[in-house]
Formats: structure tokens, sequence, C-alpha cells
């Protein structure tokens, strides 16, 4: 009977020890807040994206003001021109959508000139955190920014400084 006890804590320490693994969190926002590269294509961005709202507002005022001009003489037009009005208020109209789509839209001038900025930011801060990971032997790092929740972390394990360390940056240099 205690040969069975033993092997059976034996077993049970050997699947304990087997599945504990070493997890770590960052916290992504944080860190992107102590990039000045990353501020600084923010502030790019954000720049570009005002002026393209800009045009595409300006774009819709532009029909707008067709449109009102049209309602307004339009008791004077004969069929032919009211149609040929109509037909150009529906010109600028689908060629402001078709702006504002090229500009914002999911594949948008906007978005890829966001990924083609932010993608080396993003690759320093993989090999930052790999580097992390390798240097304290950890199995698992979780970004608590992420889609992943967590419902607890440990401070301890809050491995955001040594990655904005391992970027050659400072932690604590700007506000969290």
């Amino acid at each position: 009977m205690k040969r069975i006890i033993f092997v059976l804590f034996l077993t049970l320490t050997a699947c304990t020890g087997a599945f504990a693994q070493r997890l770590a969190f960052v916290d992504s926002d944080y860190i992107l807040k102590h990039m000045p590269d990353y501020i600084s294509v923010q502030k790019q961005l954000n720049a570009l994206s005002d002026q393209w709202q800009r045009d595409v507002d300006n774009k819709f005022q532009e029909v707008d003001r067709l449109y009102k001009a049209y309602q307004a003489d339009q008791v004077l037009m004969t069929p032919d021109m009211k149609k040929k009005r109509e037909q150009e208020i529906d010109d600028k109209e689908k060629a402001a959508k078709d702006f504002q789509r090229q500009k914002f839209g999911p594949d948008g001038d906007l978005v890829q000139r966001s990924n083609a900025l932010i993608k080396p930011i993003q690759d320093r801060i993989a090999k930052a955190v790999q580097e992390v990971a390798e240097g304290d032997d950890l199995d698992m790092i979780f970004d608590k920014n992420s889609e992943v929740i967590m419902l607890y972390a440990n401070p301890r394990y809050d491995k955001s400084a040594e990655v904005i360390t391992k970027l050659g940056l400072k932690p604590g240099g700007l506000a969290k």
C-alpha cells in the first residue's frame, strides 16, 4: 500500500512539474507611449488623416452646394437640363464617396500607410520581447492590452520596463 501511494505521489509530482510554466505579461500601450518613433508616427498619421478628412469634407460640401443650387434653379430648367444637373450631382457624390473609401476604407491609403510605418516598430518590440523572454527563461509573455483577458496579474511578472530597456529607451520617462 505504501508503495502505491509513493508511486502516485511521484507521478503527481512529475506531472505537476511538467505542466509548470513561467509566464509574464507586458503592457503594449505603456511600451508604445515610451517609444518616440511610435509617437512620431502617430502624429504623422493623425496629420495625414486630418488633411484627407478636410479633403473629403470639401468634396461633400461641393455636392451639397450643387444640390442646393439645383433646387433653387429647378423651376426654371427644362427636363434635359434637370437630368444633366442631377447626373452632375450624382457623379460628384460618387467621386466623393470613392475618394473617402480610397483614403479611409479597410484597404485604404491610411491603413496601408499605418501598416508600413508601424510594422518596423512592432518588429522591434517583438524582438525585444523575445530577448526578455529568453533572458528570463520565460515560457510565455502575454500582452495585457490584447484580446486575452487577464483577471489577475501579479505586478512582479510585468516585463514592460525590461522591454523598454531592451529597446534602448528609459522606463518611466513619460507618463503612463
